[in-house]
């Protein structure tokens, strides 16, 4: 998993973390405030969309035309998915303002992260660990604050706590994807599996008819008291299409098919 990366000629240092503590403080009095926000090459995760629509009150097929661009680059066959910069002086991100992000409450994962970088490792049984390291911009004063931290604090303080899951989930489709076992198959990003697997992943208004409005369900077991949180939670629909993804793609996960 990844952080904000700003692209501009600036050198980032990168230390494990550990147990250890970390010094940082992000407010409008650091002299920095809000030039991590310029220029970022950022990629989105597929709970990321969904917090950043419902802040807009956009459909996800909108928010993704109008804020995202889309690029092949870890994952041979599957797109990653950045956010998009806007085209005033010095790039700043399209939600920033004078007084800080208008969509703060849902910012992106990477931003509630920074400066930590959590990076997910999977083993063979299918376990996830997390290891966090401190990242270091030499524009960033946030550094100099006496605010003092462990990795568990910070995230709480940034309320991650509820992306963890999705985002445990998604990273281990993604290390799949990054190999080249679809690729050797002739699988492109635009083959039918992998544009299935896009809007499970990234376009829940879509998906949510896909589920009700073909024979999903009846090729699948879905209990009641989970159809109906997907009806009206997108958390809850993002999770199911996570699970359909690693049964369709890799024959594996949770999700039952019917006999």
């Amino acid at each position: 998993m990844t952080t904000p990366n700003n692209t501009m000629d600036y050198t980032a240092n990168r230390e494990l973390l550990g147990s250890r503590t970390f010094k940082f403080a992000c407010h409008d009095s650091v002299p920095c405030f809000t030039r991590c926000c310029h220029n970022a090459d950022m990629y989105l995760y597929p709970y990321d969309i969904v917090r950043m629509k419902q802040n807009l009150n956009m459909t996800s097929e909108a928010f993704l035309v109008a804020h995202t661009t889309t690029a092949i680059r870890s994952m041979p066959t599957f797109p990653n998915v950045m956010l998009k910069m806007s085209d005033r002086q010095g790039n700043p991100c399209t939600f920033l303002t004078e007084k800080g992000c208008t969509i703060y409450p849902d910012r992106p994962y990477s931003c509630r992260a920074y400066p930590l970088e959590p990076a997910i490792y999977g083993d063979a049984d299918g376990s996830m660990h997390m290891q966090y390291y401190v990242m270091h911009h030499d524009y960033c004063k946030g550094h100099d604050e006496d605010k003092e931290w462990t990795a568990k604090a910070w995230m709480a303080d940034q309320e991650m706590q509820v992306y963890h899951e999705p985002n445990n989930c998604w990273a281990r489709i993604a290390g799949r994807l990054q190999g080249d076992s679809f690729k050797a198959q002739g699988l492109d990003m635009n083959s039918p599996p992998m544009k299935m697997a896009f809007m499970a992943s990234y376009n829940m208004d879509t998906f949510r008819r896909f589920v009700f409005e073909t024979s999903f369900l009846s090729r699948y077991v879905i209990a009641q008291q989970q159809l109906d949180a997907v009806k009206q939670d997108d958390r809850e629909l993002l999770m199911l299409g996570l699970s359909w993804i690693e049964k369709f793609l890799f024959g594996e996960g949770q999700l039952e098919e019917r006999a």
